[in-house]
């Protein structure tokens, strides 16, 4: 063959590649076993919304009700940590301060101390120990004045919208709300286990004034219960203290044990920094209460927390909603301007102008605290997968995408699709409400194109749906099959 004829037959595989293949011979996800999948359970079919865009490989894009206007539940956070990486950049951090306005006399503070907050969203008890060893290693030992708590970082003169339960039980941690003075997510560990002493029970952290009341007894024999099976009563003290009443059975040889939220912000941190202190051989002669930093003022000691990106992997991982608040009210504080109402009304005009910028149109967006945590938030399905394209796009792109649960491995879809070649083929944002099941992230097909995929389901028996959102991403992953004959010829 002469070399001119072998130039150009080396040449044909890049030029049959450049020309794109008619859109009906696209891989393309069927939504037909989806759709079966909801006639099964015998519920409607607008009651799912889906929308599947490929990113980078050939693909048609698949929709099925994609412009409904529905509640998205948690995968609302991927808004807000997309937002967020952006607008604070993926290593902004958070610091937290102590200050005095008293005099250094020895091991003695004459004055108050200041707890002054940042709104870190994960401003854990190991950390805040680390900043009160610090004040001990510069020799002090005794405070004479309060401990004084600043949380005033965030505007919200007005409040927050309250969310209604259907749990009826205001101790659960995933009701936590933002606050300024957020510390260790504001939950306490409740431990118990039965042995041959008897029932022994602790909380994590120890918390100032906070006592248990151990009620519980032993049984000698049965299966072990689980922590909603006890009973858990805190009761306020005349002395402004806490009786936490423990109630219920426990066989011998079984653990417990079970989180909650059962203070004010303000009450817990207090409790918590001045058991800390006193951990560390430290005496407070005052109390803690509330307290702006005056101008005049002296820094002790510094707290950093982790950078954003770390935080939008514990957000999205785990699905924190007081984590996903914190952030929110964040962008709300660092753009806030004279004309806004509050930290909140910031935020949702910031996101909304960001997402106006991308192409993004939000008219039928409906915010309420960025996490999903709402009965109001509002989104189509279209929206989330455009945004997903976008930040599939973002210099930031590897930090969000990290953050979402690997299929079948980890977070909050470590149990879904185990045993199916799924696993690890995706990174997806579940959300979970009463009426609500949704699913958003990135899923591999079988040709290593990657699809961004929506799937949401309102209706009042969602719950039976969450296995039609496991066959959405189960077509994603067949989609390179669904070509036309001819398609494969070529």
């Amino acid at each position: 063959m002469h070399p001119r004829h072998l130039f150009a037959y080396a040449l044909l595989p890049l030029l049959l590649a450049s020309v794109s293949l008619p859109a009906a011979a696209q891989p393309a996800p069927s939504l037909a076993p989806v759709i079966a999948e909801v006639n099964r359970h015998q519920l409607p079919q607008q009651a799912l919304s889906v929308a599947l865009l490929p990113l980078n490989g050939p693909g048609s894009a698949s929709f099925h009700n994609a412009d409904g206007i529905v509640n998205p539940g948690s995968v609302m956070k991927v808004v807000t940590t997309y937002a967020a990486l952006e607008l604070l950049g993926p290593d902004y951090t958070w610091h937290t301060r102590l200050y005095t306005d008293g005099t250094l006399s020895g091991d003695t503070l004459n004055g108050d101390l200041y707890f002054v907050a940042s709104g870190d969203p994960k401003l854990s008890e190991e950390r805040l120990w680390l900043l009160l060893r610090e004040l001990r290693g510069y020799g002090i030992r005794q405070i004479t004045g309060n401990l004084m708590l600043d949380g005033s970082v965030f505007h919200i003169p007005h409040g927050l919208r309250h969310f209604d339960d259907d749990g009826n039980d205001p101790s659960r941690p995933f009701l936590v709300e933002p606050h300024g003075l957020l510390t260790n997510l504001n939950v306490v560990r409740v431990r118990a286990r039965a042995d041959q002493r008897g029932v022994h029970t602790w909380i994590e952290p120890p918390l100032h004034g906070v006592t248990l009341d151990n009620q519980l007894t032993r049984q000698g024999g049965g299966s072990c219960p689980t922590r909603r099976q006890l009973g858990y009563q805190p009761i306020p003290q005349p002395d402004g203290g806490t009786l936490l009443r423990l109630s219920g059975n426990l066989p011998q040889g079984c653990s417990v044990d079970n989180y909650l939220s059962f203070l004010p912000h303000a009450e817990y941190t207090g409790r918590l920094l001045r058991a800390l202190w006193e951990s560390l051989g430290g005496s407070l002669s005052g109390s803690h209460r509330l307290g702006q930093l005056p101008e005049r003022s002296t820094l002790l000691a510094t707290s950093s927390s982790s950078d954003l990106a770390s935080m939008v992997r514990d957000i999205n991982k785990w699905s924190n909603n007081v984590m996903s608040r914190q952030l929110f009210l964040q962008l709300g504080a660092n753009h806030r301007t004279p004309q806004d109402r509050d930290d909140i009304a910031a935020a949702k005009r910031v996101i909304r102008d960001w997402l106006r910028e991308k192409g993004i149109e939000g008219e039928t967006l409906v915010f309420d605290n960025g996490s999903g945590l709402s009965r109001i938030e509002r989104i189509t399905a279209r929206q989330m997968a455009l945004l997903l394209q976008q930040a599939w796009h973002s210099p930031y792109a590897a930090e969000l995408t990290s953050s979402l649960p690997l299929v079948a491995m980890d977070g909050t879809m470590r149990r879904r699709l185990r045993g199916t070649e799924l696993r690890g083929e995706g990174r997806i944002k579940t959300g979970t409400l009463n009426s609500v099941r949704a699913i958003a992230g990135y899923a591999r097909d079988e040709q290593n194109t990657t699809w961004a995929v929506v799937g949401i389901v309102n209706h009042p028996q969602a719950a039976r749906l969450e296995s039609a959102l496991d066959v959405v991403l189960q077509q994603v992953r067949l989609a390179p099959r669904n070509r036309s004959i001819a398609t494969a010829a070529r």
